[in-house]
């Protein structure tokens, strides 16, 4: 595969069929070849314009579809950066939402997301080393320590609870349930614009990690179950 003269290797020009499909595999090679990380920036439209030899809107749909599997965003003014790593061997499964049904949207997410977390936060009280339990146990103490100054801590929240999909040494359940949450943060930042949202969830997160560090996938299957059933009572409740 030929290289530019700075070592990094070059985007091949195409031949004229199936453009969107051929820019989207070409762009997954490109990342993978060049060994782009999470937060690098992809080369620029007209770049891949040029070199793929293709016009803007098949670009542009090329980098929507990326966009749709959360594999790159673009940033107003800066250009489109890689979230996660990708290759032309990943396979992307993709969640479609109705955003004119929000309610049951989160709802129905909730229902899948009950069953995925209840088994990995029993998988990692099965498998986690200890070295998971310390990153799990340090990602808590941030959330416990920002709730209480606070009165929330979404982002901390979620550290944690990736902490502990890492802890399952399976990378399906962090991908999959990453997506799912994102069903929540991506159509508000504070849930129905509430900053107390699951608020009274909070002190199962102790007791899940108590069960975990046990070795106890029974409880941590309970502990899990209070925390999501608070979520449901407050969809519930906060979207009348």
């Amino acid at each position: 595969m030929p290289a530019e003269p700075g070592g990094r290797p070059q985007i091949e020009p195409l031949p004229p069929i199936d453009r969107a499909r051929q820019v989207t595999e070409a762009l997954a090679s490109y990342i993978d070849r060049a060994s782009l990380q999470a937060g690098d920036r992809l080369p620029a439209e007209r770049e891949l314009m040029a070199a793929l030899a293709v016009g803007r809107s098949t670009i542009r749909e090329a980098i929507r579809h990326f966009q749709a599997l959360g594999v790159i965003e673009s940033r107003k003014g800066s250009g489109t950066y890689l979230l996660k790593p990708v290759t032309t061997a990943t396979v992307h499964m993709p969640l479609s939402f109705d955003a004119a049904h929000l309610r049951d949207v989160l709802l129905q997410t909730l229902e899948v997301r009950r069953g995925l977390e209840c088994e990995a936060n029993m998988v990692a009280a099965r498998r986690h080393t200890p070295e998971d339990l310390a990153v799990i146990a340090a990602k808590l103490n941030e959330m416990e320590r920002v709730h209480i100054a606070k009165g929330s801590s979404g982002p901390e929240d979620l550290a944690f609870h990736l902490a502990i999909y890492d802890a399952t040494h399976n990378p399906l359940f962090k991908q999959l349930l990453e997506q799912m949450r994102g069903a929540f943060e991506r159509f508000w930042e504070k849930p129905f614009d509430r900053p107390d949202f699951a608020r009274r969830s909070f002190p199962f997160h102790r007791t899940l990690f108590n069960a975990i560090a046990a070795g106890d996938p029974e409880t941590a299957r309970i502990e899990t179950l209070k925390i999501l059933e608070v979520v449901e009572e407050d969809i519930k409740e906060m979207s009348r």
